[in-house]
């Protein structure tokens, strides 16, 4: 992944801003079960500030703002979607019910199982 940033300023908002130029990797599954990896570029425009210190951030970690950004965008679609899995997991368990050794059919009735 690689990331360069234009050396062109645009005002935006009154805030100066640098487009910055992302790679992002995209997994394709063939038939045969082979995954073929590309690269898919996006453009961002952040505030020259933000873009500073997500710089240093990136240094600090020996790695890039591409990189950077990708891992972080990874994480979060992971965690959105592993969190809607979990949701539906648990409402399928919700409808299905669980089995309570009875086969579904109740032999007894409250009041029988409330007499004295």
């Amino acid at each position: 992944m690689q990331a360069g940033c234009a050396y062109r300023r645009s005002s935006l908002h009154g805030c100066h801003v640098i487009p910055c130029y992302t790679n992002l990797r995209v997994e394709v599954v063939t038939r045969a079960g082979l995954i073929i990896v590309s690269n898919q570029n996006i453009t961002l425009s952040l505030p020259e500030e933000d873009l500073r210190e997500a710089r240093i951030l990136a240094a600090s970690r020996g790695t890039s703002v591409s990189q950077l950004l990708a891992r972080m965008l990874r994480e979060l679609v992971e965690q959105e979607t592993g969190y809607a899995r979990a949701r539906d997991r648990s409402l399928a368990r919700l409808r299905d019910g669980m089995d309570l050794g009875t086969g579904g059919h109740v032999s007894w009735s409250r009041d029988s199982l409330h007499e004295r």
